[in-house]
């Protein structure tokens, strides 16, 4: 049968009948799954010959989503057609502009009476597929709001399709060009309609409809509480880690206004941010005006009682004698982290306040100092970028990694000469491009973040001679000049400010709506606070666009996992996040061009992450903020480096801790070996079972415990079970699960012993439980692997797309491991399961194999295999997919992309049944010449694979 039958038969009248692909799809938007019709349409984009939407509404950030892939068919030579409307007045001119910078599109608008169609159609070669439901091009639609969408698929001469397409083909006809000409006719007559039916896309702003009654969003609710639960305990000292944009200078008011001090001190480090910090603290706490008053080197207020001052004011001994130290009950230090400054532990040391309060958004520091020591380890609140945007307290942004200028095969990198960083060929580059992915209202107000003075100053030079208002700022300009450049950009006198690092941090500049990046990413904490230059809410913008112009940088990797927040250090989390973006919350979209998202690749490709150094300066960064030792269970809780990282690299943590001279005790040899067994073999925490029977154990002491009472156990803690999970467990237990060499490994330091009525500790776990530091490194290994044992669903024993060793695969399905991982190779099949390991692109140089093995996706739904050679029809393991009832059949998929990978685990991909009519025996050479059979056979998964997962999967990249 037809695959395209085959999908139609299961769509509309079986929906048990097997088919490979092209199945037709639901398509509804689920924030919780990260599932979103976005993702659908943007892979639809990836695989087109061309394409055209019909869509009545369309918004900037709308047709922002899509811009990424529009850019990577252009430079494939595909183009394609987009039909709009003025309908009701949703389009406004700012968006047909945005239409027009796009070279690769013919836009048309339909002069129809009530123009309201919403679908996509895409040419995919052999097949049409199309897309049509409630969604127009705006990133509500996309993204957030509750939308049906049908996604179909037929061959070119199905009767639906043509009727689409003649129809369609009318439309176009009847309908105008869109023009420069018609865009300035349009203008004059442009009047908004707003109405229920509109799509409201703008961010909500805080409404200050009584100046002196602001509602607290949720996160200063919550804060706010945390505050004053933190002074109940007597504490002196509480720091607040927000994310730039987030409300913190409401906050600090509304906490003052509920602490109610006698008099308060407000310090801040530059003297402009003074005057909008008092105009906040008005709104919320009221009373006379002579209350409020300023200390700097311009203003000397000193007996109001509510004081706002430079710390540099503040640190002069004159003023510190003239003040007193118990002058203030309450004192502030907003941008906290500056407070290493010798000024700042002046004053710190000086006054004595009842309370003392810092705000920052990026506490941890590329310098050393450690601000939580400062504030007595007392987090009082802490909001970072992913919650803030979740909770919508940032503006939307859109994020476009994109290519930077190359010339001649020569790429832009960290050394590049100045004369190749501002030619004008450059220049033209980066207009063209920030001109392509604009900006909200296409009224640029931008911060252009450059890798050294002479480049900003000079690209600002070149950027004024095209006729683009411009100014370069740099730390050799005095504040007053930066604060005048800064108005002038917000005036709209300048669209940009070149710069290199003075606005980092410490700079409020709201109506900032592009942020483009023309420097190699130093750190991911750089990258934020840049990012965060432009989140604040303002009226005048609806989203922000952030250009991020990727190089051949040695730190390309750290653009994933700064955007995702993802500090794991671990390779393939990165790359799917570079693919797969659809962890960024709200009308936010991350969007990578391909030869951008081909760097950053290379970047992880080349990168040690899971070095020494870099697990040390993690282990420093956590040791500050806990001022104590750090354990596995605080790296994964404070989303630190995955523990799995250091213990693939250490085995034990101890030895990670030996190695940094931070241990805390010491611990046998055959202690050692017993949390190796426990680290290596449950620390993932891929179901909890054996890991509550440990937790007994090491909670209780207790030496035995009966099986009935391990079950009664599992029923109390809710924690489901089958006869099957719990044989598994048992044999793991006691080590009977594993084949011999490995059990050997294990069995000097051996934990249980099992019998038909209980589990029993050993005499060597009764005499491990002397050592009390032994007990607290298997503790927290233990709480650990339970603390990740919620990243899996209990009732299911595998789950899609996560990550499995090929023994933990077998002990999950209680399948016989008799020979090593190794010796298991691609395969192995017992108790009904039949499990299937394969890597994807071994690598050029791979030659662990006789046999050059093809396995591969042929599309999303249908894999194609080979079974080890010699086999032949007859072999057990082709009996038994030749005849697979009662079988499970499983789909395992690692993904190396150079021969430095040293992964380990397999991607789960499902379960999935052969193709009998494509099973075959065959013969193939081997690498001396010979050949050997071999049977071929494909395979249909019963789940598809999601288009981002196989996009990483299939991914080529060029080396």
């Amino acid at each position: 049968m037809d695959v395209l039958e085959k999908a139609l038969k299961r769509a509309f009248i079986n929906k048990d009948e097997s088919s490979e692909t092209l199945n037709p799809k639901f398509i509804v938007n689920n924030p919780e799954k990260n599932d979103y019709l976005l993702t659908t349409l943007q892979n639809d984009f990836r695989q087109c010959r061309t394409f055209f939407i019909s869509v009545a509404f369309i918004t900037q950030s709308g047709l922002n989503a899509i811009k990424a892939q529009l850019a990577d068919l252009d430079k494939a030579g595909i183009s394609g057609k987009i039909l709009t409307s003025t309908y009701l007045g949703f389009n406004n001119p700012d968006v047909f502009n945005s239409l027009l910078q796009i070279p690769n599109v013919e836009v048309r608008i339909s002069e129809k009476l009530g123009f309201h169609s919403k679908g996509y159609l895409f040419d995919m070669g052999e097949y049409q597929s199309f897309i049509i439901g409630s969604s127009n091009l705006t990133m509500a639609a996309l993204k957030q709001n509750y939308e049906w969408n049908v996604k179909l698929t037929s061959y070119d001469n199905g009767e639906m399709i043509s009727t689409i397409q003649e129809h369609l083909l009318s439309e176009w006809q009847e309908a105008k060009p869109l023009t420069i000409e018609w865009i300035d006719t349009f203008k004059k007559s442009y009047q908004p309609i707003v109405t229920s039916r509109m799509l409201k896309e703008t961010p909500e702003m805080i409404v200050e409809s009584d100046a002196l009654y602001i509602t607290p969003n949720k996160m200063q609710r919550l804060a706010l509480d945390s505050l004053v639960a933190l002074r109940e305990t007597k504490a002196k000292k509480g720091l607040v880690v927000s994310a730039t944009g987030t409300g913190k200078t409401y906050l600090a008011a509304l906490d003052v206004l509920a602490f109610k001090p006698k008099r308060m001190l407000f310090i801040v480090h530059r003297e402009q941010i003074l005057t909008k910090a008092m105009e906040s603290f008005k709104k919320i706490i009221g009373g006379p005006e002579n209350d409020y008053g300023i200390l700097s080197g311009s203003t000397k207020n000193l007996e109001a009682k509510y004081l706002f001052a430079t710390n540099i004011m503040v640190a002069k001994d004159d003023y510190q004698e003239l003040l007193g130290k118990e002058a203030f009950d309450y004192i502030l230090i907003d941008e906290v982290h500056k407070a290493g400054s010798e000024t700042y532990r002046k004053i710190i040391d000086f006054f004595e306040p009842e309370f003392l309060l810092g705000m920052t958004a990026t506490p941890e520091r590329t310098d050393g100092f450690n601000i939580f020591e400062l504030f007595d380890y007392n987090v009082a609140y802490e909001i970072r970028l992913q919650e803030a945007l979740e909770e919508d307290l940032l503006c939307p942004f859109h994020y476009f990694g994109v290519t930077d200028y190359e010339k001649e095969g020569l790429l832009i990198n960290e050394t590049t000469d100045l004369k190749y960083l501002a030619t004008q060929e450059r220049v033209n580059f980066l207009i063209n491009k920030i001109k392509y992915y604009g900006c909200s209202g296409n009224d640029a107000k931008g911060l252009v973040f450059c890798s050294r003075k002479e480049e900003a100053k000079e690209l600002s030079r070149l950027f004024n001679e095209r006729g683009i208002p411009s100014s370069y700022l740099s730390g050799d300009h005095s504040s007053d000049f930066r604060e005048s450049e800064v108005e002038r950009l917000e005036n709209g006198d300048i669209h940009y400010i070149f710069t290199i690092d003075i606005f980092n941090e410490g700079i409020d500049i709201p109506k900032v709506n592009q942020i483009i990046m023309l420097r190699n990413t130093e750190s991911s904490i750089i990258f934020i606070q840049q990012l965060g230059r432009g989140l604040r809410k303002d009226e005048s913008k609806e989203f922000v666009t952030v250009i991020d112009f990727i190089g051949n940088y040695k730190n390309n990797y750290m653009i994933p996992m700064a955007l995702s927040g993802d500090h794991s250090r671990n390779k393939n989390n990165l790359r799917r996040d570079t693919i797969d973006a659809t962890y960024i919350s709200g009308l936010s979209a991350i969007n990578f061009e391909e030869i951008a998202k081909d760097r950053i690749f290379t970047s992880i490709d080349q990168v040690k992450m899971d070095s020494m150094a870099e697990l040390k300066k993690s282990f420093i960064t956590l040791k500050n903020r806990l001022n104590r030792i750090p354990y596995l269970l605080d790296f994964e809780k404070f989303g630190s480096v995955d523990p799995l990282v250091i213990i693939g690299k250490e085995k034990i943590y101890y030895q990670f801790l030996a190695k940094l001279g931070e241990t805390e005790g010491t611990i046998s040899e055959a202690e050692m070996l017993a949390l190796k067994f426990v680290s290596i073999e449950f620390l993932s925490g891929l179901r909890p079972h054996e890991l509550l029977v440990l937790n007994f154990f090491f909670e209780t002491k207790e030496v035995s415990i009966t099986l009935e009472e391990v079950k009664q156990l599992f029923l109390n803690l809710d924690v489901p079970y089958t006869e099957d999970i719990f044989e598994s467990m048992l044999k793991v237990l006691d080590l009977s699960f594993y084949e011999t060499v490995t059990r050997r490994g294990y069995q000097a330091s051996q934990l249980f012993e099992v019998t038909d009525t209980k589990i029993e500790a050993t005499e060597q776990l009764q005499q491990f439980w002397q050592n009390p530091y032994f007990n607290k490194l298997m503790i927290d290994v233990i709480q650990t692997g339970l603390e990740k044992t919620k990243q899996y669903e209990v009732t299911e024993p595998l789950g899609l797309y996560k990550k499995y060793r090929r023994k933990d695969v077998l002990r999950l399905l209680n399948m016989d491991f008799k020979q090593n991982e190794q010796g298991i190779g691609g395969y192995t099949f017992s108790n009904n399961h039949f499990a299937i390991f394969v890597t994807l692109d071994k690598g050029k140089d791979f030659n662990a194999s006789l046999i050059a093995y093809e396995d591969e996706f042929l599309n999303e739904s249908t894999f194609r295999w080979f079974t080890k050679s010699p086999r032949t029809i007859d072999s057990p393991e082709v009996q038994v997919l030749k005849n697979p009832e009662n079988w499970k059949i499983h789909l395992f998929i690692k993904r190396k992309y150079n021969k430095k990978d040293n992964e380990t685990d397999f991607y789960y991909m499902g379960e999935m049944s052969p193709i009998q009519k494509t099973i075959e025996q065959k013969q193939k050479p081997t690498n001396d010449g010979k050949y050997k059979n071999i049977v071929e056979m494909d395979f249909s998964l019963v789940t598809p694979v999601e288009s981002n997962m196989y996009e990483f999967l299939t991914k080529v990249i060029e080396e």
